[in-house]
Formats: structure tokens, sequence, C-alpha cells
């Protein structure tokens, strides 16, 4: 189900606890397994459980628990705007209103060509750079007025294109 790679870093993720309380590992394993897949499939969350000792329903529970694990497809780009109170009172819901036109989505929709997931984000700790948002769980943009939304959008674009040959 994954590669020899994806079952290394997890190994080294599950040796940093002792062998009894390998369980530890569940959430590293799970960011390990959606790097590689893209999303949590229940198979894979049964695939971790099973690799790790644990019930099923207890892996689950972590993976709904976050926001930060996709139990479901997303885009090739999940873009997370932060809409708690700080970010709310610096633009980001002018943000969240230009993004979801742009995108022509709603939060937890993915555009047609698959290319872009829109969630809805808790507090990523960056006030001071509000507002902001995630891409793919690991790159911050901060200060996202709609032009800096025009940049990276076909940045990303850029890339997706780049990546397929060409075909979005």
């Amino acid at each position: 189900m994954l590669s020899p790679e994806t079952l290394k870093k997890i190994d080294c993720e599950v040796a940093k606890y002792p062998a009894e309380q390998k369980q530890s590992a569940v959430m590293a394993a799970l960011a390990i397994v959606q790097l590689e897949k893209g999303w949590l499939s229940p198979d894979a969350l049964q695939f971790v459980a099973d690799y790790l000792g644990m019930p099923a329903i207890a892996v689950q529970e972590v993976a709904t628990f976050y926001n930060m694990y996709n139990t479901h497809p997303v885009g090739k780009f999940k873009l997370t705007v932060c809409t708690n109170l700080p970010c709310q009172l610096t633009r980001a819901q002018e943000a969240v209103i230009y993004l979801k036109h742009k995108l022509g989505i709603d939060f937890n929709e993915t555009t047609a060509d698959g290319l872009f997931t829109l969630k809805e984000g808790e507090c990523m700790g960056a006030c001071g750079d509000a507002p902001v948002m995630l891409v793919n769980n690991h790159h911050m943009c901060g200060f996202m007025s709609n032009e800096k939304i025009d940049v990276l959008l076909d940045m990303l674009k850029t890339k997706a294109d780049d990546s397929n040959g060409g075909q979005a």
C-alpha cells in the first residue's frame, strides 16, 4: 500500500518511542501517509492502525479531530484560510470572499479541474501576519491581499502545469 520510503519514514517516527508505546507515532504516521497518498482513505487509516497496533477507531478519531488531515480527496493545492478573530479583524473575510469568487467554490469544495480545495482553518499562530493561509499544510502565506492571492494562485497553477507537462 505504501512505498518503502514512506514505511522507512514511519519506522523512524516509531523508533522515537518505547516499543510498547509505538501508537504515540500516530500523528506523524498519518502525516507521512497523507504526503504520499494525498489524503487518508479508510484503507490508509486501517493500514496505520494495523501498523501501529491500534484500534482503527482510535486512528480515525485522530484523523478527524485535526483539520490538517484530509479524510476525503482534496485538490492538488489545499488552501486553508484562518478565520479566527485576529485574522477576521485584518481582512480575512475579504480574502475568503475573494478566494471563493476567484475559484468558484465554497469551503470544503474542490475546483472542477481538481487543483484547489478551500478550507476554513483555526488559528495558525501567525496573528501578526493576518490574514494568513496555509497551502497544503506546509507553506504559510501572510498579509493575504487580493493581489497576493492572485500571485499565489498564478504561481500554483504554473507549478501544476509544470508538473503535468503543461496540462493541469
